[in-house]
């Protein structure tokens, strides 16, 4: 029979750890580094519920969970038996992918009629599996966006020196120029930046670094720094969580450009996906992202 209890952070680490290397999931955005920074930056008015489930004293199944308004969500933002372990019967997740564990398993119990679930469509994520060679990455854009991409990479190199350079462990001075990229590349972003967002990015960049799972992409014009991209390298997948670029350089799309380059290095280096993940913003698909349906699923029992 399988049990259930509430845990703190500290308690779950390693088991925590060794379930993430067993599971088939993607579950860069659940690991026990991501859910801790977050939780340590955004928990106000939250209640930690973090559940462990075990069977003959073997942790078989974490739930990193808040509890909000009587309201259990998921931290960051990743089961169904384990509600009703507790007094709180209302779930609201999201981001849930189709092929997803939860999203199956709560339409597959809401068919049977043992609980009340409602999935509403929430957002698309886009995302491209990768060939093995650039020729062949190209070969699968349409011809006009093959024809813009290579005419703006050409006009970036007739203005000089192009390269791009991904460090595992930035110094100081790299997150930096991140964040003023970040900040300066678009007004949206810059209200988003506030005080305690930035610390959240400095957090979670050495925490990333910390599990060598950090991919910072800087793209140079004669060895200028021009646009900068964070990615996270997971299980052989590219995940680029954002980006930026100085302004001076927007006529010739260095933003765009960045992230093309970040996509030709993980090719290069054998990475079999690129996640652009949520958003349906255009340069995804002038990349050759295709979109993934994203589900909110509130269940009741």
């Amino acid at each position: 029979m399988a049990e259930f209890a509430l845990k703190q952070f500290e308690d779950l680490r390693q088991d925590w750890d060794d379930l993430r290397r067993k599971s088939p999931a993607r579950l860069l955005f659940s690991s026990p580094s991501w859910c801790e920074v977050w939780w340590q930056h955004f928990s106000e008015d939250n209640e930690l519920y973090l559940g462990a489930v075990t069977e003959q004293k073997n942790i078989i199944g974490i739930a990193p969970l808040r509890l909000k308004d009587g309201i259990l969500y998921f931290i960051g933002n990743t089961l169904l038996l384990h509600l009703t372990f507790s007094n709180h019967k209302v779930m609201d997740l999201s981001p849930l992918l189709p092929d997803s564990t939860a999203y199956r398993l709560f339409t597959s119990a809401a068919r049977g009629g043992k609980i009340k679930v409602e999935c509403l469509n929430d957002d698309v994520s886009v995302a491209l599996d990768l060939p093995q060679d650039l020729p062949a990455y190209l070969s699968r854009l349409n011809s006009k966006q093959r024809h813009e991409l290579l005419r703006k990479e050409r006009r970036l190199r007739e203005e000089g020196e192009v390269s791009y350079e991904v460090k595992a462990e930035p110094a100081a001075g790299d997150v930096d120029i991140f964040l003023d990229f970040f900040r300066e590349s678009r007004e949206d972003k810059n209200r988003f930046l506030t005080p305690e967002m930035e610390s959240f990015f400095r957090d979670i960049i050495g925490s990333a670094a910390a599990d060598r799972t950090l991919r910072l992409g800087m793209l140079k014009l004669n060895q200028v720094n021009i646009a900068a991209t964070l990615c996270f390298d997971y299980r052989g997948e590219i995940y680029l969580y954002n980006s930026g670029y100085n302004p001076a350089y927007r006529s010739l799309s260095a933003g765009l450009l960045s992230k093309y380059y970040s996509v030709k290095q993980s090719i290069e280096t054998g990475k079999s996906r690129y996640d652009f993940l949520r958003g349906a913003e255009r340069y995804k698909y002038h990349l050759g992202g295709s979109e993934t349906q994203l589900f909110r699923c509130i269940i009741n029992i």
